[in-house]
């Protein structure tokens, strides 16, 4: 069964097409600035490896040049776009009412609708993504997997906020995010450690960041709240800071709430803490002494430890700590400095193993360690075929 995952982003369509169950990864592609005169297209398979710039005026055209190279008769892995067989799509946020994958009807789309406020940046552009495959891809099936419903089974006593009923009753509460990064890793360290019963804590580091407890397989907490907004420090976003400094912000200093929410989610985090967006700069200004730096990554990885110390509280143990994306699966001294110190919780660290650079499942931990420290490569797409997959064949 061929599947295409779909990931559309306000600017991007992110793409691979995998052959199920094997799952071979057939071609991939990303598409960037769309609606720019310089936008980006990267496509790959096992014989062509191409990058160009040209323009893409709209996201319609960028789905429809993602067709163009998959039927391509020199660089195209397909005859006809029947050959697809189903579309998976990567939506953000399902709300309350997908606990599940699912194929997508009217409803599901009018349902995903309905989320645009909890998600502006991401809804919209996967209801685009839909929408235009289905024209595209008129025979295939499409099917929707929610970043959210991993997090559906963080209990009442996790998700709501100390706020009148009512306000629970209108949606406000945490749904969690990046659910299928967090899932895939979590299950692949409990296969790899062959666990019955299980506490894994999955660290999500990349320009967004978040972490989850995951006990038994099921999340039981999760960083992000009812926005992915809070919790760790991000590259452009605050995280966790008091709700009362947004209105000192409004009230006394005269930002419109506009400007504030701007301010924490585009100007804020390690980019506000450094002038810097990308950690490869803001590591090597800190080896250079620059304090700015040091404060930052100090603080970030300080906010990662407390979030450790209260997942591994609430779940009465620890097992495993995964890091994972970007971050997470790059930069070792973001996990050096979150390992250190932490002989108490039963994490023994090896910095050998921590420099060696894989893109494989690793242990860093020392061979003694109670808690394994693990780098697992997140694969949303591979999570998104086998969702999809496996709610066909059980259909």
């Amino acid at each position: 069964m061929n599947i295409l995952i779909l990931n559309s982003g306000s600017s991007s369509i992110k793409f691979q097409l995998i052959e199920m169950p094997s799952e071979k990864l057939v071609c991939s592609g990303l598409l960037e600035r769309i609606g720019h005169q310089d936008a980006v297209i990267n496509y790959k398979t096992e014989k062509v490896n191409l990058k160009k710039v040209q323009p893409i005026e709209s996201f319609k055209l960028g789905l429809q040049k993602m067709v163009d190279l998959l039927l391509d008769p020199e660089q195209g892995v397909i005859k006809n776009t029947a050959e697809i067989e189903v579309i998976g799509h990567r939506v953000v946020h399902g709300g309350n009412s997908f606990s599940n994958t699912i194929l997508i009807t009217s409803k599901v789309k009018a349902e995903i609708k309905k989320s645009f406020p909890l998600a502006p940046l991401h809804n919209p552009a996967n209801l685009e993504g839909i929408i235009v495959a289905e024209k595209l891809f008129p025979s295939a099936k499409q099917v929707a997997v929610f970043d959210t419903a991993f997090h559906q089974t963080i209990p009442d006593k996790a998700k709501r906020y100390a706020i009148s009923n009512t306000f629970f009753e209108a949606g406000i509460q945490v749904y969690g995010f990046h659910g299928i990064s967090h899932k895939y890793v979590s299950q692949k360290a409990i296969e790899y450690l062959d666990l019955k019963k299980s506490k894994i804590i999955t660290v999500h580091l990349g320009n967004g960041c978040s972490m989850t407890a995951v006990k038994d397989g099921q999340s039981i907490d999760h960083s992000l709240g009812f926005t992915p907004s809070n919790g760790l420090i991000m590259g452009t976003r605050s995280g966790d800071i008091d709700h009362g400094a947004v209105f000192y912000m409004v009230n006394t200093l005269g930002y419109t709430v506009e400007e504030v929410n701007n301010l924490l989610t585009k100007k804020s985090g390690m980019l506000g803490l450094t002038g810097y967006s990308d950690l490869r700069d803001i590591i090597a200004e800190a080896e250079n002494g620059n304090k700015d730096c040091q404060l930052a990554l100090a603080m970030n990885t300080y906010r990662i430890k407390k979030y450790i110390g209260s997942y591994t509280a609430a779940m009465n143990g620890l097992d495993a700590i995964i890091f994972t994306a970007g971050i997470g699966e790059n930069a070792n001294l973001i996990r050096k400095m979150v390992c250190e110190d932490m002989e108490y919780l039963g994490v023994g660290f090896d910095e050998v193993k921590n420099k060696v650079k894989s893109n494989e499942l690793r242990e860093i931990s020392t061979d003694d360690s109670k808690v394994k420290v693990l780098v697992i490569p997140t694969n949303e797409e591979i999570e998104i075929a086998k969702q999809s997959y496996n709610l066909l064949v059980k259909a």
